[in-house]
């Protein structure tokens, strides 16, 4: 490659491939001496690209933590990808995130040329990204900076934590992974106190402090630590068990709600579904989706609630406004709106 420029070009290519490249090795791929190596090595050093060097039999180069962000070489499939990427994060509850990826979006599209722009603003502006939920709670930079950095220095950490039912503890930790479920948060940690692993919802942490000591590795409790956090979210005590019969059967209801419900066969197209939730407004939701008759089995406060949504639903929809051909359907909501219970 007789162009210096773009030899240098490659050079930088190569750097961000990989974490650290042999020089013999580097010097090869670009087809040139190790001694043009290091003069093309100092070229980038002067554009502002901390090159690292090691001396010596065996040395090689890799790209260091700068002080500045330097250009970057993407390729076309990067380089979309960064967009669509920063235009997702649009939606993300860390605070001040949101802001900055429209401002690097913005940033990012002028720097494209212009076959690129054309393709990723047109995944851009088609591509709409509804909010997860509305919510108050936001991650503050300071307190997932500070996460972040003990789970990647492996240094225990201490901080306040506010547990679901608002009860406010300290916590003494060793932090292994945040890991990210349905836009929300999670640090997976071994607990000093309580001698076993724990999750915790990064929202809820403050006042974070990481110490200096390193601790040992321990083995994580499971290969996939996004796994381990979605079985231990799924554990968590619910305040409310509820069992209601459904005429349909089991492979319906877990074809529709399965995801957040239990079908056991009672009988041809009869089960019985059991569900956990903190409120009824997400399985009253559930058992209407499935749009059949049910009965409930318990608590008691759930029928009241189903019987209540019945007769706004009711009223809502009175009678002489159904079609005569539905009117076996309608003896069958009037069924809903007063469900038995045991």
């Amino acid at each position: 490659m007789t162009d210096p420029t773009a030899r240098v070009l490659a050079l930088l290519s190569l750097l961000e491939s990989r974490r650290y490249w042999p020089g013999t090795e580097l010097a090869d791929r670009l087809g040139v001496s190790e001694r043009t190596l290091r003069r093309d090595v100092d070229r980038l050093r002067e554009l502002g690209y901390p090159v690292a060097a090691a001396r010596g039999v065996g040395g090689g180069y890799q790209l260091a933590a700068g002080a500045a962000l330097p250009p970057l070489v993407l390729d076309d499939d990067e380089a979309v990808a960064l967009v669509v990427g920063l235009h997702a994060a649009t939606d993300n509850e860390v605070a001040g995130v949101a802001e900055s990826s429209i401002r690097a979006l913005a940033k990012t599209l002028t720097l494209l040329p212009p076959r690129l722009r054309k393709r990723a603003d047109a995944l851009r502006s088609t591509t709409v990204f509804a909010p997860w939920r509305e919510t108050s709670s936001t991650i503050s930079t300071d307190v997932l900076d500070v996460v972040a950095g003990a789970c990647h220095d492996a240094v225990r950490l201490a901080f306040s934590y506010t547990a679901r039912d608002g009860a406010a503890t300290e916590r003494y930790v060793e932090p292994y992974r945040l890991v990210v479920l349905a836009r929300r948060w999670y640090l997976l940690a071994y607990d000093l106190d309580r001698d076993d692993w724990r999750t915790f919802r990064v929202d809820r942490i403050a006042e974070p402090r990481a110490t200096v000591a390193p601790f040992p590795p321990r083995a994580l409790p499971s290969d996939d630590p996004a796994a381990f956090v979605r079985d231990s979210i799924g554990q968590m005590p619910r305040g409310h068990e509820i069992v209601v019969d459904v005429e349909t059967d089991a492979a319906t209801v877990e074809s529709r709600i399965g995801r957040w419900a239990t079908a056991q066969a009672t009988g041809a197209r009869k089960c019985r579904v059991r569900m956990t939730a903190d409120d009824f407004e997400w399985p009253a939701f559930g058992l209407m989706v499935l749009g059949v008759d049910f009965t409930v089995r318990a608590p008691d406060e759930f029928a009241e609630y189903v019987a209540n949504v019945g007769r706004h639903f009711a009223t809502a929809a009175p009678s002489r406004q159904v079609p005569a051909r539905r009117a076996t359907t309608g003896a069958k909501a009037s069924k809903l709106s007063s469900p038995k219970t045991t």
